[in-house]
Formats: C-alpha cells, structure tokens, sequence
C-alpha cells in the first residue's frame, strides 16, 4: 500500500473505489502532475471516474493537508503527496518538470533580523529554477 492511502486510511478518510485510485496516481517520489493528468492517468485504471471527481478528490486532499498544491510561474497547478517531509522544489525553466530537493541548512538562517519586519517566521518556500537536462541537450 503506498504512503498516501496508509496515511489516508489512518485518517479514517472513507475510500472509494474513485479516491483510492486518484491517491494510487498519487503514489510515488517527485510526483508532480496537474489535475488532468491525475486524470487521464486516473481514467486508465478506473474508465468511469469524472473529471469532477478528481478535481473534488484532489481539493479534499490538500484541505487535509496530505497533498500539497504547487503553483510555479503562470503554469497549472500540480499536486504533490509528499507534504509531511519538508522540501524545496527544482523547476526547468524550460518544459516546467519539477523536482523535489532537500537542501542542507535552515532558508531562513540567511534571513537578517533587519529584513524581517518584525515578522514571526513559521516557515519558507523555495522554489530553484534551472534548465533540466532534457532541455539542455535540445
């Protein structure tokens, strides 16, 4: 069973036959797709699942917390499960795939006291941007 649908089951998250497979779509390291794409893929597995139901599944999933909602640049949005390990993204500045990255040391250490504004800082997004190999080679 993958990570997500053991932490969905731990939940007591009622699991229909339709949000079983949009959580198996889910499953995996760097997994990083936009709503149609769980659903195309989502379609392969189970013929009858809605577009709607995937979109509904996938805002529940982020409500909850265990998908985390990715927006970079003007791109669509993508959906990934690895929410409860903290991480930065790569993104290809080119073709847009994205990568999940865990950096050494604290985002937040190289912020000075002066440029914090008086803020209490919970936590940093940090999304680097490159071009992935693919893209380099063409």
């Amino acid at each position: 069973m993958s990570d997500l649908l053991e932490r969905l089951r731990g939940r007591g998250w009622r699991m229909t036959a339709q949000r079983r497979v949009v959580a198996e779509v889910l499953d995996g390291d760097h997994v990083h797709l936009t709503a149609d794409e769980v659903h195309s893929r989502a379609v392969d597995k189970l013929p009858e699942i809605s577009r709607a139901t995937v979109y509904n599944t996938l805002g529940e999933l982020v409500t909850l917390g265990e998908v985390l909602e990715v927006s970079t640049d003007r791109r669509a949005k993508r959906y990934d499960p690895n929410a409860h390990r903290p991480h930065q993204h790569l993104v290809c500045a080119q073709c847009g795939t994205i990568r999940d990255v865990h950096p050494t040391g604290n985002p937040l250490a190289s912020l000075p006291d002066s440029e914090r504004f008086g803020f209490t800082i919970e936590g940093a997004d940090v999304t680097y941007r490159g071009t992935c190999p693919n893209c380099a080679k063409a």
